[in-house]
């Protein structure tokens, strides 16, 4: 990192990207990217990371736990492991962050659930560490109406789960669920145009023989004449001795 670089300026631009992270796959790589160029202060934007996820809404809780899958898998392609280290280190806070005790982020139960079992099919987190989380998960998911309560359905609404009446300022007002709704929409949609998308290195490698790949001249034209006639022989002297005479006897040749 050069010296010109203001390490406050470095966290205030990476905290407006976490906070501003949508459904797109851009903006989640953008801020991954971001992240690994100022991989000398890792240990400062991880916890930035942490902080923004106790402090934004539920909807940008869930972004920010997409984007995790992005950092984690670029970091350890790069290997640069003090990003993975870390988040191994803190997954069970990034959890308790993302879909909280109180139900308030029922509704993002499925999003850590995705993202904790790609980061465990990518070696990055352990089978064990998956499932003890995922033990913690079945008593959190209950409904996700739980996180989608609206203020305007009445005080209960409002309401934790431990009685006490206190309201939950992380419950999703009618524009979060509306915004949340259309975020998962696009991300189901580039689910379902991944599934058919054909894989860049098959491209690439067809084009290559493509390019390889002489014009078809005059030489080639008399090259598949002779292979031609020479496949017609060896059919012929591959027949058996009844079947050459039963063709000479339709040509009104004797096979004596």
């Amino acid at each position: 990192m050069s010296a010109t670089v203001d390490p406050f300026e470095v966290r205030m631009r990476f905290s407006g990207q976490l906070q501003h992270l949508n459904a797109s796959t851009t903006s989640a790589q953008k801020a991954a990217q971001y992240a690994l160029k100022y991989k000398e202060m890792d240990e400062d934007l991880h916890s930035c990371i942490l902080e923004q996820l106790e402090k934004t809404s539920m909807n940008t809780r869930a972004n920010i736990m997409y984007f995790l899958e992005h950092l984690l898998e670029m970091a350890s392609k790069e290997r640069h492991n003090e990003y993975v280290r870390m988040m191994q280190r803190d997954i069970l806070r990034v959890v308790d962050a993302v879909c909280p005790e109180d139900g308030s982020g029922a509704a993002n139960v499925k999003v850590v659930r995705r993202v904790l079992q790609s980061l465990m099919n990518k070696s990055i987190l352990l089978e064990q560490t998956v499932t003890e989380i995922e033990a913690c998960l079945k008593e959190r998911d209950t409904s996700a109406d739980g996180g989608f309560s609206s203020p305007a359905n009445g005080d209960d609404a409002g309401r934790s789960r431990n009685g006490n009446g206190s309201s939950n300022s992380n419950r999703l007002d009618k524009r979060q669920i509306e915004q949340r709704i259309e975020e998962d929409r696009e991300r189901h949609k580039r689910m379902r145009e991944s599934m058919w998308a054909v894989p860049g290195t098959i491209q690439e490698e067809a084009m290559k023989l493509l390019e390889e790949t002489s014009d078809l001249g005059e030489d080639d034209h008399i090259l598949g004449v002779e292979e031609w006639e020479e496949f017609q022989r060896e059919v012929e002297d591959s027949k058996c001795h009844h079947l050459r005479g039963r063709a000479a006897a339709a040509n009104g040749v004797s096979s004596h």
